[in-house]
């Protein structure tokens, strides 16, 4: 398709809107979808990589708001969610199960918005979408373009951009009500402002409150060793995980002149969600027994700007950024209090200041604090695509801070037994982690033939990464030796964050490159196949207890074939590709010795997938659409969690069989099978465009550990079909319709964990967090 005046960077800046491959036209074929996956405009079925696109018109009709939506209907994409802002994302099975602590390994998947990365340690920012041009899904090490977090995928979210050509306006209204929860609403709009024939301001708004389902029940407990009974009578709730998300965009369009534009963006979400989002078996419905105040307030900003022009026939773009992002967290922490107390008689260690002293109620809560700043920066120049041979060269470098606060708090804590300075705190983490990355790469395509075309990317990169702070318990807290401020060389001095001390400074610093070679054959103009050969990396990093060394970093190796056809006249789309992973020294995190997160290279993994996507206008009236993956992933060796003094794994023959995972065992957390299909039908009456729609996703088994006795313990998730249905109709400027999501009440698993060593809490630890339940809501809009 040819852009009148447009280079492919201008085109990248003005976010073409994209389908997801499934909207016919008027003629009854399919729209063309525009990707920047490559950072350039493209078409979709000429790009070599397995991407899926979901744009505008999908987001909104699929009632995609968040990104557990999203991630339903991308095949390839897994995930572990806690709460809201707290989801850890997955690709294609590379996937250890590990216990994503805040100073454990990087995410393997990285997050864009627009050019800039959005990333953090703590998961994927979770952006409402809305007046979202489209989300990309590009599956496979993307290590070449994307960098250090985007070693087994990359998810980029695209924002609509200010449009200089007219005045454009909506909004949105939504109401449901949630079986066995209350009542929601969501508030959105946008308005498109010209300033001039080469400026405009785009302006986007929303307000969102979701109902809560989890309910805390009324129960009690008793500590063994003390005697002492605990209820929660004052925390009875039902439905006490709702969530209310506010947020804000700002973005600037101006065209310098016929060669160089300048847009700058603001963004903002503030989302404050109460309660936990995982209930337990044992208790009725959808029901938790906990004791103290829990939820999250997260609350996240970014300025970014993009420059791009033309120097002679060389395309230029620098794209940078500035993130910040703070979070405060509540959380119950009485079943590790409880279980440790089962199994250790910990309660008997917690007592007052009294005379003498007595046993108190040992339960622990957890205060956490995060602080995130994140500052970005790339540059790149690109020749003439219409070249033979063309290129691009890009800078990189990238810096992120996190500050971490944790304090587990007793309340009434002996003086004795607190950390200095901290009042009734048990343990305290006080850390600064700071991750540092910069690269250098380049991207060449050269034609061989008309039909044959061969690219080679290749990225260099340095990393590094230190942590620095103080963890651990008191000067005179018995509970465990040398811990804490017992490990400090000099108490009271070098403090990070108003710690006692610091007992850890340590940093990591690494080199290499990852290679990719792509030949793509064009057959015709609608089938193209081609052959990758790529590679991803993710850095290593600090192990926090003193006498383990650091953790390396591990490399996924991608083999691909794939496919891009278009059939019946451009009615009908097939893609796909399938693979082969090998997966190196991978990263993992558990609970060791006390509790303590201990990272290692676990060795070697293999996963072997298929994933395709298909997308037919049947009539100018009917659309179908659909796509699935199916994961093979095993390790490829002996695993062993227990880990010699120098972090060693212990071999097969001293493994205990609660700490092995034998060779063939299944990686945790990806499905064998995932699949979504989508069908609606249009159709006039009157003056009104009428629809009906029903979109169904399905999830096989998942395992919920890599160590098969953990996942005995926690359980699997168990597999899920779900169903949402939608009418309504639209005219020129108004829409209505109504919409069932998971209409048939299902229970679908997102995530089995425990709140300490499932080999400690057992099954009466165990926690399940689910989808939302059946929700019936009406939605109405309004075009300016």
């Amino acid at each position: 398709t040819r852009f009148k005046g447009s280079s492919w960077a201008t085109m990248l800046l003005t976010g073409v809107p994209a389908a997801f491959a499934q909207e016919p036209t008027a003629t009854g074929a399919l729209e063309e979808v525009v990707v920047t996956a490559q950072k350039r405009s493209e078409n979709l079925q000429k790009v070599p990589l397995s991407i899926q696109a979901i744009g505008t018109a999908r987001l909104e009709e699929l009632h995609i708001d968040n990104f557990n939506d999203y991630v339903k209907f991308l095949p390839s994409v897994a995930s572990q969610s806690l709460a809201p802002g707290f989801a850890r994302v997955f690709m294609r099975g590379v996937a250890s199960g590990d216990n994503g602590n805040h100073s454990g390994p990087l995410p393997s998947v990285g997050t864009y918005l627009d050019e800039q990365p959005v990333t953090t340690i703590q998961g994927a920012l979770d952006i409402h979408a809305y007046d979202i041009a489209r989300v990309e899904s590009l599956a496979g090490p993307q290590g070449t373009l994307y960098g250090a977090s985007s070693q087994a995928g990359t998810i980029r979210i695209i924002t609509n951009k200010p449009d200089p050509s007219g005045f454009k306006a909506a909004y949105d209204l939504t109401g449901s009500t949630m079986s066995q929860g209350s009542g929601g609403y969501k508030a959105e709009g946008f308005v498109n402002l010209p300033i001039s024939d080469t400026a405009a301001i785009r302006l986007v708004g929303w307000a969102v409150h979701d109902s809560g389902y989890i309910d805390n029940v009324a129960g009690s407990l008793t500590y063994p060793t003390s005697k002492i009974t605990i209820n929660n009578r004052a925390r009875v709730k039902k439905n006490y995980n709702d969530t209310d998300t506010y947020g804000a965009r700002a973005a600037l369009k101006i065209d310098l002149n016929d060669s160089w534009t300048i847009s700058p963006t603001i963004m903002g979400q503030d989302q404050k969600s109460n309660g936990v989002f995982g209930y337990n078996p044992d208790k009725p419905g959808l029901g938790v027994t906990h004791f103290y105040p829990e939820g999250t307030k997260d609350r996240w900003g970014q300025a970014a700007l993009t420059v791009q022009g033309k120097i002679s026939d060389f395309d230029l773009v620098y794209a940078g950024s500035f993130m910040k992002r703070n979070d405060e967290t509540r959380s119950d922490y009485t079943d590790y209090s409880y279980f440790y107390d089962v199994c250790c008689a910990y309660g008997g260690y917690i007592f007052d200041n009294a005379t003498p002293s007595s046993l108190i109620n040992p339960s622990q809560y957890i205060k956490g604090k995060d602080g995130y700043t994140k500052t970005s920066h790339e540059f790149r120049v690109s020749s003439p695509r219409d070249s033979r041979l063309r290129g691009m060269l890009g800078l990189f470098v990238q810096r992120q801070v996190h500050n971490i606060e944790q304090r587990y708090v007793i309340d009434g804590l002996a003086t004795s037994l607190e950390v200095t300075g901290q009042p009734d705190t048990w343990w305290l983490t006080e850390q600064q982690r700071v991750d540092r990355d910069s690269a250098f790469f380049l991207d060449l395509n050269y034609d061989l033939t008309d039909k044959l075309t061969l690219n080679v990317g290749k990225r260099f990169f340095t990393a590094k990464n230190s942590l620095q702070g103080f963890f651990g318990f008191g000067l005179t807290n018995d509970f465990t030796s040398a811990t804490g401020e017992k490990s400090c060389a000099a108490p009271g001095s070098g403090s990070i964050n108003g710690g006692p001390c610091t007992n850890l400074d340590r940093t990591v610093k690494e080199s290499g490159s990852t290679p990719r070679i792509n030949l793509a054959y064009q057959f015709d103009n609608n089938h193209m196949a081609y052959a990758t050969w790529s590679k991803g990396f993710r850095p290593g990093g600090v192990n926090r207890r003193g006498n383990l060394k650091p953790y390396t970093a591990d490399f996924l190796t991608n083999y691909e074939i794939g496919w891009k056809t278009s059939w019946l006249a451009n009615r009908l789309r097939f893609n796909g590709a399938v693979y082969k992973q090998d997966w190196k020294d991978f990263q993992f995190s558990f609970l060791g010795a006390n509790a303590f997160t201990e990272i290692v290279n676990g060795g070697q993994a293999q996963i072997k997938g298929v994933e395709a996507d298909l997308s037919w206008a049947v009539t100018p009236q009917l659309a179908l659409g659909g796509s699935l993956a199916v994961t093979d992933a095993k390790l490829g060796e002996f695993f062993c969690k227990k880990i010699d003094a120098t972090g060693v794994q212990l071999p097969a023959s001293a493994c205990p069989i609660e700490a092995a995972a034998p060779k063939g065992t299944r990686l945790p957390v990806t499905p064998r099978f995932k699949a979504n299909l989508t069908a609606r039908y249009s159709f006039n009456v009157g003056q009104k465009e009428a629809f009906v729609q029903g979109a169904f996703v399905h999830q096989g088994e998942v395992s919920s550990a890599l160590l098969p006795a953990d996942d005995a313990i926690l359980g699997k998730q168990a597999s899920f079909t779900l169903a949402d249905f939608s009418a309504g109709f639209t005219t020129a400027k108004y829409s209505l319709e109504l919409f069932v999501s998971n209409a048939f009440d299902k229970r679908a698993e997102i995530y089995r964990y425990a709140e300490c060593d499932a080999q400690v809490c057992g099954n009466a630890g165990r926690y399940v967090v689910i989808n939302p339940p059946r929700t019936i809501g009406i939605k109405f809009g309004q075009k300016f």
